[in-house]
């Protein structure tokens, strides 16, 4: 699902230059048909990722609430927030109201993500989960919320990602590339909520962009549907068992450093989807951990 929310990015970086709310008809087609030409892309990406192996069935539900200590669940909702806030822009850009634009964007993320709820209906690896569409809401309305009622941004959704030991022990579930563990391997993804002490103030700081950042993980989840899992090592069995984890740690907004020229603002707009690595705390059931750079 991260693979969608870069097809759209360079649209989304620009801005609606008519210092109206005028609608521009030619910027509104444009941003239908790239929406339309990215949903496409990228569905059929992920069919070659995830479904190709798949055989499929007649539709179907499953309940998978409980499985990989719910971090596809959190990375629903990470999707759904940024895909509200791309498409969002991209129709502000359009010269569509603030407010209408994150209502549309709001219907293309639910939409979007229900696209791949229903194919999930008809794999037989998986099933039309409510979760999933329940986690999507969430995230979606966490930007909503924000943009209609505050007009800002003060939780940010992030993600940080790095490559854990765990794919090469199943690699068919939790990918064989970095492209398919980025998506697959939950054990190295992180996903965070930022957000700044300052800026829940009407007033200005010159620390508006520094955030506070809390983080949840997983490790040494090789198993959906299970807390543990057994693997044959020359000769040796070994046991990984399952365990969730909390991090604490520092941020930065990037969209409120004050920086002058136009095309480095939207730059780090798009960014800011990216947790900055600074000194973190890890937690979890067994272990607790500090390190001096975190990603």
């Amino acid at each position: 699902m991260l693979l969608s929310m870069f097809c759209m990015e360079k649209l989304a970086a620009q801005e609606n230059t008519n210092g109206t709310d005028s609608l521009n008809s030619t910027r509104f087609w444009t941003v239908n048909g790239t929406l339309a030409g990215a949903t496409v892309a990228s569905h059929g990406s992920l069919y070659f990722i995830w479904y190709k192996n798949e055989q499929l069935e007649s539709f179907h539900f499953f309940n998978d609430c409980s499985n990989w200590l719910q971090m596809d669940k959190v990375g629903h909702g990470f999707t759904a927030y940024h895909l509200n806030r791309i498409s969002s822009d991209m129709y502000r850009w359009s010269g569509v109201h603030s407010g209408k634009s994150t209502l549309i964007g709001f219907g293309f993320s639910m939409t979007y993500l229900g696209i791949l709820e229903l194919m999930d209906g008809f794999s037989s690896g998986w099933g039309f989960s409510g979760c999933d569409i329940l986690a999507n809401f969430c995230g979606s309305t966490l930007y909503s919320g924000q943009e209609l009622l505050f007009k800002r941004q003060f939780v940010l959704p992030k993600f940080s990602f790095s490559r854990s030991p765990y794919a090469a022990y199943r690699p068919e579930v939790l990918g064989s590339t970095y492209l398919e563990e980025l998506l697959k391997d939950y054990n190295g993804q992180t996903y965070w909520l930022s957000f700044s002490p300052f800026g829940f103030s009407e007033k200005t700081s010159f620390l508006d962009w520094l955030c506070l950042s809390i983080g949840y993980g997983s490790d040494q989840q090789l198993v959906g549907n299970s807390s543990s899992y057994a693997y044959m090592e020359n000769g040796e069995i070994k046991t990984f068992h399952a365990s969730r984890q909390w991090l604490f740690s520092l941020d930065i907004d990037l969209s409120r450093i004050p920086v002058k020229r136009d095309w480095l603002k939207k730059a780090l707009k798009q960014l800011n989807v990216l947790k900055i690595p600074f000194p973190t705390l890890t937690i979890s059931p067994s272990t607790q951990a500090f390190h001096w750079l975190y990603f």
